[in-house]
């Protein structure tokens, strides 16, 4: 929903700010990989100090970059394999980067092996997701299945709870408790997203493979005659 919904309205908000780096001679795979640094080092460089509400600030500008690039793909006319292919890979160093950055969190100060624990299978199963749509499109079906959790709904889940516990640092008591139950969230509708997945892929994989086997008989038939 998020994907269908926020993106097209943000990146009609984005397109004059896309069109104005075209103007300054700026390539859309600048912007993908300057965008990427800002995240990762918002995520590392605050999330394990605690600091979350700048932290996420941090994040949060240079996340819109994941719009801009693409924006200004098409305006230019030239999107590519490449294009598409640095920015998913980019994506995935990003996603590591913020979740790292919460268990890190939770490994030191945070005190908290069980939610560190958490935060590695929230960054793990993120990977495993995207992995797993990406591989059966590549062995040639069309994974046709909407997750529960996918990527914008872990990035908006995670850190508008990790943008809202930092102001327990400005001296409101107690709001740091959103921050668990976001990865909580975040950890058990990536794990359904995953069993979304892969039973769509066993399922579209019989059904293809019956299809070709009906194929294969009726081709034999046909030699027969």
């Amino acid at each position: 929903m998020l994907n269908k919904y926020a993106r097209a309205f943000f990146t009609r908000v984005l397109t004059p700010f896309a069109a104005f780096l075209i103007r300054r001679g700026v390539s859309p795979d600048t912007v993908t990989l300057l965008g990427t640094a800002g995240v990762v080092a918002g995520a590392l460089v605050f999330f394990p100090r605690g600091e979350f509400f700048w932290g996420t600030i941090v994040i949060t500008l240079f996340v819109f970059s994941d719009l801009v690039d693409g924006n200004m793909a098409r305006q230019l006319g030239r999107t590519s394999r490449w294009g598409a292919f640095l920015d998913s890979t980019l994506d995935r160093v990003a996603d590591g980067a913020i979740f790292g950055g919460f268990a890190l969190w939770y490994a030191g100060n945070g005190d908290n092996d069980v939610l560190c624990a958490v935060s590695i299978f929230c960054l793990a199963s993120g990977q495993v997701v995207s992995y797993t749509k990406a591989r059966g499109e590549s062995i040639g079906l069309p994974v046709a299945v909407n997750g529960l959790v996918e990527r914008a709904e872990r990035l908006v889940i995670s850190l508008v709870a990790a943008g809202l516990a930092g102001f327990h640092n400005f001296g409101v008591p107690g709001i740091q408790i959103l921050l668990p139950i976001a990865l909580w969230i975040v950890a058990v509708g990536s794990l359904v997203t995953l069993v979304q997945r892969v039973v769509t892929v066993r399922r579209e994989s019989a059904e293809a493979e019956a299809a070709a086997g009906r194929e294969t008989a009726g081709h034999g038939s046909e030699a027969g005659q």
